[in-house]
């Protein structure tokens, strides 16, 4: 295999591969089972804990 032709099928597959692993991560983002959790890692920062001490 020379190494035009492994650069054309990176190109394709690749490109293919990323884009199904995006549309993975947004179905993922937006299913409704996830809101807890999304919403709770979004308000960590103002969270006052007293565990310090």
């Amino acid at each position: 295999m020379e190494f035009e032709s492994l650069w054309a099928f990176k190109e394709t597959w690749g490109l293919i591969f990323l884009f199904l692993l995006l549309v993975a991560a947004f179905v993922y983002a937006v299913l409704p089972g996830n809101k807890d959790k999304f919403d709770e890692a979004a308000n960590m920062p103002l969270r006052e804990d007293d565990d310090n001490g």
